[in-house]
């Protein structure tokens, strides 16, 4: 059996040490709501790179070199994170019921939009960028183009983890912007 004072010595060494302080994806609030011919859009789970797959927070130094932080990480795994947060934005822009998959809604949804990402990062360049193309699938409904590449670029105020994360949640809100005048009437 362990002293008392031993225990309180380990807690407070462990403490010490600590973890690394998670960040949270912050929705945006939405400028104005578009009218679309589907009822129901689904949105997939995100495909991130890599470095994007866990809980990491990760930035680009000036030689390209794709950094893990080590005191700082999301408090979700990215692609759920972006999907929920994509959702949510998406949801609150358009006229349509927009959910993540697996689909929670009964019946199937009018239309699917499948977002792959290439890169998604802060960079030595003082901007935070969201890259990739996006895909909308629709049944019976016109949406417009069934593909779009995006680049989104958002300036951030340095390289502390509350400024990443307040500059991706600003990326995916453009991001989800984008998609919704996409498929807009």
């Amino acid at each position: 059996m362990m002293k008392p004072a031993l225990s309180l010595l380990l807690v407070a060494a462990l403490t010490a040490c600590g973890t690394p302080d998670a960040y949270q994806l912050q929705i945006q609030p939405v400028a104005q709501r578009l009218n679309t011919s589907a009822r129901t859009i689904m949105v997939r789970e995100v495909s991130m790179p890599d470095y994007a797959t866990d809980d990491s927070m990760a930035l680009q130094d000036a030689g390209g070199a794709v950094q893990i932080m080590s005191r700082a990480r999301w408090a979700d795994l990215q692609p759920r994170a972006v999907t929920l947060a994509l959702s949510r934005q998406l949801n609150a822009s358009l006229s349509a019921t927009v959910a993540p998959e697996p689909w929670p809604l009964s019946g199937l949804p009018d239309a699917e939009v499948d977002v792959r990402v290439d890169r998604i990062l802060a960079s030595a360049d003082g901007l935070f960028h969201l890259d990739g193309i996006y895909y909308v699938r629709a049944e019976g409904v016109s949406l417009g183009a069934p593909s779009r590449d995006f680049a989104v670029a958002v300036p951030v105020a340095g390289t502390a983890p509350e400024q990443i994360a307040a500059a991706q949640s600003a990326a995916v809100a453009q991001l989800a912007a984008q998609i919704a005048r996409s498929v807009a009437r």
